[in-house]
C-alpha cells in the first residue's frame, strides 16, 4: 500500500474485571491486528476496566507510567503499528480522567487525548450515568501527525458534537477515530447514525471503536463497532460479540468524494463559521458557531466550551 492507502483494525473486546487479563488479551488481539497486515490499530473506550463511575478510581493510572501506557507502548514498538489506545481511567494527582494515548510505530507516546464531553445523561426508566460524578473533562482537541495524514481523536460521547469533528476537518484531518461505549438505550438509535453523519458533514473517515456486549456487566456495550467512509457508507462493521473488524482506507477515495461534491469549499463563511478560540494555557478551546444575518455584524453566537475542573 501507499502512503495513501492503509488497512485499519478495530478491536472490539470483551472487557472483565480483571484488569490485567483485559491488558494481556488487548496485547493478544494488537498481535493479531498486525500479522493482518493492519497499520494503524485501535482499541474501544476503557478497554482495561469495566464501564462505570464506581469502577474508574480502583483501575484508574498515571501515564505514562502505569501498566496499559507500558504494555501499549511495547506493543505498538515489538509490531511497528500506529496504536490508538481505547481510553483508559486516567489518575493525574487528585484528578481522573477518562483517556486516550496514541503510540507510534517506534513505541512512543505521540499524543493524549482527555475526554473532552463528559457522559451526564438521565433518560428515565432507561439509563441514568453520570461521568462527572468523579471524572474531569479534558481541555483541548487532538489531532495525531501520521505517515497516512492527520487523525483526530474522541472519546464516546464526543462524538454527539458536530463542532469538534468540523475543527478536526478544518485543521486538516482526513479521519477521526472515536473509542466509545454506547449502551442498548442509544446504541440502537444514535451509534451508526452519528458516525455516518459526522463522515458525510466533514467528508472524512470515521472510525467508531466500542467494547464487545457483555450482558453481565453493569453497563451493557452497544458493540457493532464500525468504519465510515467520506460518502456516509458502513464500509466495515461488527455485530455485538468479540471480534476484530478491518478497514482499508483510501486517501484517493476521499479526495475524489471532495472534487466531486466541493461543498467544503462552498461554505458561507460571510453568515456563518466555526473558529478555535485559545482561552489560556489551563482552560482551552472553545468551539463557535458565529451566525451573520444579512451581512451585518454578529446577531447570534452559540459557544460550547470544555473547562478545566
Amino acid at each position: 500500500m501507499s502512503n495513501k492507502e492503509f488497512r485499519t483494525a478495530l478491536i472490539q473486546l470483551f472487557v472483565s474485571s480483571n484488569k490485567q487479563e483485559n491488558i494481556k488479551r488487548a496485547v493478544e488481539f494488537i498481535s493479531i491486528a498486525a500479522k493482518n497486515n493492519a497499520q494503524i490499530i485501535s482499541l474501544p473506550e476503557c478497554f482495561n476496566s469495566p464501564y462505570g463511575v464506581k469502577y474508574f478510581p480502583e483501575y484508574s493510572e498515571s501515564i505514562p507510567d502505569g501498566e496499559t501506557t507500558k504494555a501499549l507502548a511495547n506493543a505498538a514498538k515489538e509490531h511497528k503499528v500506529y496504536l490508538i489506545g481505547g481510553s483508559i481511567p486516567e489518575r493525574d494527582g487528585d484528578k481522573l480522567y477518562n483517556t486516550c494515548t496514541v503510540f507510534d510505530p517506534e513505541g512512543n507516546l505521540i499524543a493524549k487525548h482527555r475526554k473532552v464531553h463528559l457522559f451526564d445523561i438521565d433518560i428515565p426508566g432507561k439509563i441514568t450515568f453520570k461521568e462527572s460524578t468523579n471524572l474531569s473533562a479534558g481541555n483541548q482537541l487532538t489531532i495525531v501527525d501520521t505517515s497516512y495524514g492527520k487523525i483526530g481523536i474522541g472519546i464516546c460521547y464526543d462524538i454527539r458534537f458536530a463542532e469538534m469533528a468540523a475543527l478536526y476537518q478544518k485543521k486538516g484531518c482526513r479521519m477521526i477515530f472515536y473509542p466509545g461505549a454506547f449502551n442498548l438505550t442509544t446504541g440502537p438509535a444514535h451509534w451508526e447514525l452519528l458516525i455516518r453523519s459526522r463522515a458525510v458533514d466533514n467528508q472524512l473517515y470515521v472510525a467508531a471503536v466500542s467494547p464487545a456486549r457483555c450482558m453481565d456487566a453493569d453497563y451493557k456495550a452497544w458493540g457493532h463497532t464500525s468504519v465510515s467512509n467520506p460518502y456516509g457508507e458502513i464500509i466495515s462493521k461488527a455485530g455485538a460479540d468479540e471480534e476484530v473488524i478491518y478497514a482499508d482506507i483510501d486517501m484517493e477515495k476521499l479526495s475524489e468524494i471532495r472534487t466531486n461534491m466541493p461543498y467544503l469549499s462552498q461554505k458561507r463563511s460571510d453568515l456563518y463559521e466555526i473558529k478555535e478560540f485559545f482561552i489560556s494555557t489551563s482552560f482551552a478551546y472553545y468551539f463557535s458557531i458565529r451566525i451573520r444575518y444579512r451581512g451585518v455584524s454578529p446577531s447570534l453566537i452559540i459557544s460550547i466550551h470544555a473547562s478545566s475542573r
